[in-house]
């Protein structure tokens, strides 16, 4: 369930005029759609069904929503879009914002992802403007790229941007690509095999090897002619219910068929097994398989032409695992280190041989890449990052100079020596640097230029106070000058989960929200691994909670601050952040106007039903166990929905090929929020906008994004008075 930022940067991990408003007018602006085009909702019946869970009775109204393919259920659906479309399209100056969002996108600085060296040729996912997907390129230097060609293009598969590349994983020496693909953002990808020179497929097609539940992964044997592949399970071989569960580890020869394919590592591995392969040197092979999402890792190693053995257990704390050509493991550890440390093992003995070789530090360590006898470590303090250069041989570390407020995205070894690093800030786009041996960082050619001019924003970070008093970091776009009058409107920004850090990114889109007067804050909540697997755990399991104080902390401290008041201030979060939403609105009602819930989950005792909801079960918990089941019914949004009570407008967006979350939970708490608040507050509409040609985001098309983007900014715009034409 982990899900790309929306308002920070998606990577998956990125001139402002500013013109006050007084109250007086912004008062007269609010909710001008809803009043445009008011309607009342479709009729949902209710159907009350009761469980029990350890003693206690749950009720609820709205299970019948959850079956899609009944009729019923699909004319609710189209009948809801239809109330959304109603609203959304008759909000003043939409027209005019559509088309801001459109150049923007449309503008965007060109892209490089997953950016790496194969044999003599770097290869990468080349995003551009205009485009509906991004393309594989190859090109023979970063500071080359008009050698660049094209290896697929997945529109001229599908000219409608319905094709997406899941990931992809060249051979060894640059001839071959194995590329997952998968339609509409179902995330169900199969296995395509490409020459890279004439862009020709070639060998089989490997169905089943990516799921949006557990992923997918390949790595090639040193000879590239063979591979391994992640399986799920083919038709017949287990029950219909685990079609998505039991991953494996399969190799394969090229020329052969599948029908020769076997099983190279599996037997034994958890049902919510998420495995990912990489190749080491001299044929080492490595496995790294989490325990479903909550942060449970174990790896395993393969040397050439032998047996796999396990290096690690899911409760020995390491999170990596990289090899040297001379013999060597370096482990990024968290045993007895929760912020992370490096150990050093020589191939073939056992972990607890392992010697500390550089030592946990202030900041959290979440990669490190070893080149020429250093190691080069990017960490975390506490959002903005730290890259550091550490000696083999003397010991001594030194820190490298980066922007301010910024972030290491990734750390990429080339040829004789060479490292890149990919950085960029919430001011400056992505921009893949050069490490230079005397410690500075020289851009290559791929640096992105910026479509859009910050030069008149500042960023700063200030601290909020949680529930607990714990200090949570801000992460504050504004423009510079602002007074602090309490009368801007602000767009707070959360996820907190999965140890997955908000990190700085540049987003042109920002520029939409930050010339109409707005504020932008990212928060840095717990859940997420901003300072540490101790950071991550004060937030997962029956310590959720702590996630939903943390960002109603930071909404407090921004009206204590002065820098907006509840009728300013929006939220928006998806996925994980999709139930921080959901949390925070029915928590604290009083505390925000207008929300945006993405993609989100709800009704948290019925998560684990679905097949990646039981991936989540150690992040979030089980009904099964007593003491989790308390917590999760807790704050389970659906359940805390109270009737009469005036709660925030929201949005809810979905997408029908979502395997992540369920699109009925979003059904069912747009249900139960329409029942409970009525006609009595046609001024505060909840609504929902369920797309049929999305998923959980990953692999969106570019106008499914410009068309998300534009009713989500609409609907906040409208709902705190701003103005949608540019000022």
């Amino acid at each position: 369930m982990k899900h790309p930022s929306l308002i920070p940067p998606a990577s998956r991990r990125r001139a402002v005029r500013w013109m006050a408003l007084s109250t007086l007018a912004l008062a007269g602006l609010a909710g001008a759609g809803a009043a445009a085009a008011d309607a009342a909702y479709p009729a949902t019946p209710k159907r009350a069904v009761q469980d029990t869970f350890h003693g206690t009775a749950v009720s609820e109204d709205y299970r019948w929503l959850e079956d899609f393919e009944r009729p019923e259920v699909k004319q609710w659906v189209a009948a809801q879009n239809a109330l959304t479309r109603a609203r959304l399209d008759a909000i003043p100056g939409r027209e005019a914002l559509a088309a801001r969002i459109k150049d923007l996108v449309s503008s965007r600085p060109t892209g490089y992802g997953s950016l790496g060296l194969y044999g003599q040729r770097w290869f990468a996912l080349k995003f551009e403007a205009g485009r509906q997907q991004p393309r594989i390129v190859t090109m023979d230097s970063p500071d080359q790229p008009g050698t660049e060609r094209v290896v697929l293009d997945p529109t001229e598969l599908a000219a409608d941007g319905s094709l997406a590349i899941d990931w992809f994983q060249p051979s060894p020496d640059g001839q071959r690509i194995a590329v997952s693909l998968s339609e509409k953002g179902s995330e169900r990808g199969s296995l395509h095999l490409y020459d890279v020179a004439s862009g020709k497929a070639i060998d089989v097609v490997i169905p089943r090897v990516q799921f949006p539940t557990g992923g997918g992964s390949v790595s090639w044997h040193a000879d590239g002619k063979g591979l391994l592949y992640t399986r799920y399970p083919a038709p017949g071989e287990r029950p219909d219910s685990d079609a998505m569960f039991f991953q494996e580890v399969w190799t394969h020869r090229l020329g052969e068929p599948l029908s020769r394919d076997r099983r190279v590592l599996g037997q034994g591995l958890p049902r919510i097994a998420e495995t990912f392969l990489a190749a080491g040197p001299k044929g080492l092979q490595i496995a790294q398989v989490l325990n479903g999402d909550g942060g449970e890792e174990a790896f395993w190693l393969q040397q050439k032409g032998g047996r796999w053995q396990q290096l690690s257990t899911f409760a020995d704390g390491v999170k990596g695992v990289q090899a040297s050509a001379d013999g060597w493991l370096y482990l990024l550890s968290t045993q007895g280190a929760p912020k992370g440390q490096v150990l050093r093992l020589k191939l073939g003995q056992p972990l607890a041989k392992a010697e500390r070789l550089v030592p946990e530090a202030e900041g959290t360590l979440t990669q490190f890449k070893l080149q020429d006898g250093r190691l080069y470590l990017s960490y975390l303090l506490g959002g903005p990052s730290e890259l550091r250069r550490f000696d083999l041989k003397t010991r001594k570390s030194d820190v490298m100079p980066l922007p301010p407020i910024a972030s290491v995205d990734a750390l990429v070894k080339g040829a004789k020596g060479e490292l890149l690093a990919s950085v960029q800030s919430y001011t400056q786009p992505q921009a893949w640097y050069r490490v230079h041996a005397d410690g500075h960082l020289e851009a290559t050619a791929l640096a992105q230029k910026a479509n859009v001019d910050f030069s008149d924003v500042e960023v700063l970070r200030e601290f909020a106070t949680s529930k607990d008093g714990t200090r949570v970091p801000l992460n504050i776009l504004r423009p510079k000058g602002l007074t602090l009058d309490g009368s801007h409107p602000v767009l707070l920004y959360g996820y907190g989960g999965y140890s997955v850090s908000q990190t700085p990114g540049f987003n042109a889109l920002r520029k939409v929200w930050l010339e109409r007067g707005g504020v932008l804050v990212i928060a840095n909540l717990r859940g997420g691994g901003e300072y540490g697997e101790a950071w991550h755990l004060a937030g997962n399991l029956t310590r959720k909670q702590n996630v939903f104080d943390d960002f109603i902390g930071a909404a407090e401290h921004l009206i204590a601050r002065g820098y907006t008041k509840p009728e300013r201030l929006a939220i928006q979060g998806g996925s994980n952040g999709g139930l921080l939403m959901g949390a925070a609105l029915t928590q604290r009602p009083d505390l925000f106007r207008a929300v945006h819930a993405s993609v989100g989950i709800y009704d948290m005792l019925r998560v684990e039903l679905d097949a990646n909801g039981a991936f989540n079960i150690t992040e979030f918990g089980t009904v099964k166990d007593e003491a989790q089941f308390r917590a999760l019914l807790g704050y389970s949004p659906l359940h805390k929905v109270r009737d009469g009570t005036r709660y925030p407008a929201v949005l809810f967006t979905t997408g029908d090929h979502d395997g992540r979350v369920n699109p009925m939970q979003s059904r069912k708490m747009v249900a139960r929020l329409q029942a409970a608040q009525g006609a009595a507050f046609a001024d505060r509409p909840i609504l929902l906008r369920t797309s049929a040609n999305a998923g959980h985001g990953m692999g969106s098309s570019t106008s499914e994004v410009i068309a998300e983007r534009t009713d989500s900014f609409s609907f906040l715009m409208d709902q705190l008075g701003m103005p949608l034409q540019k000022p």
